[in-house]
């Protein structure tokens, strides 16, 4: 969202005559101040059942891919959330005030976008296929984005699972949820990076100057609290290989 903001395409679609919506399948006064607290000069629309989402379905624009919440992913948060039907993963739809489709994308989860935590088309991608839309006069609805221009290549799932359990002190993974604190979850990053750097110097220098089967002993019994927490990444971020067809699930 905040690409939106900084590619200055914001003002450019309300220059054309559109408006921008963010849809979240969060509640609407978390939408609300995560709109108010990250300053987005949007509206910040909750769907917490799904409404939404369905009609954008019924009416055969693209069906958004539903994941199901856990304790994973609410851990550790500072409100009581409520997914009633589970979280819908990204998309993005462009439509005319006739309802004509000039663009449209949606997430799949694979590990190549680790379990759809990552890979976003870019704002000035996405603008940029609007205008192409808006210049071919009447026509067809846009087809379904499958190639977009990604704003970054997303990190190894491997290494993803290792940052998530580095944010949880390596006890357990701990997911990148925001806080309700007005700060983005992803400021937090380089402080886990450095926990990851602290982390394997340590096991380095114990094995350099400790005891081998001392080390040794303290590696085989950490290793099950670092399989369980790989276990639990690997379960809760959905990873398919599906044909991108519009109606596919």
């Amino acid at each position: 969202m905040r690409g939106f903001i900084k590619a200055g395409v914001v003002e450019a679609v309300r220059a054309a005559g559109g408006e921008i919506y963010a849809i979240t399948s969060e509640p609407q006064a978390l939408a609300s101040r995560a709109q108010q607290d990250w300053e987005l000069p949007f509206e910040c629309v909750g769907d917490p059942h799904h409404e939404i989402a369905a009609t954008v379905s019924e009416r055969g624009w693209f069906d958004l891919r539903i994941s199901e919440v856990n304790d994973f992913l609410i851990r550790d948060t500072q409100w009581e959330v409520t997914h009633p039907k589970g979280f819908y993963q990204p998309g993005t739809l462009a439509l005319t005030s006739e309802q004509r489709v000039l663009y449209r994308w949606r997430s799949i989860p694979t590990l190549k976008n680790i379990g759809g935590a990552g890979g976003r088309p870019t704002a000035e991608h996405v603008w940029s296929r609007i205008r192409e839309a808006l210049s071919e006069g009447p026509a067809d609805d846009a087809a379904l984005d499958r190639t977009p221009v990604l704003d970054g290549a997303s990190p190894p799932f491997a290494l993803f699972a290792v940052i998530l359990m580095a944010h949880g002190w390596f006890l357990r993974p701990r997911p990148f949820t925001y806080q309700g604190d007005g700060k983005n979850p992803l400021e937090r990053f380089p402080m886990v990076m450095r926990r990851i750097v602290g982390f394997l110097a340590l096991w380095v220098a114990a094995f350099a100057f400790l005891p081998g089967l001392w080390v040794g002993a303290a590696l085989a019994l950490y290793l099950p609290v670092a399989i369980r927490g790989f276990r639990k990444i690997y379960s809760t971020f959905e990873n398919e290989q599906v044909a991108e067809g519009l109606g596919a699930a």
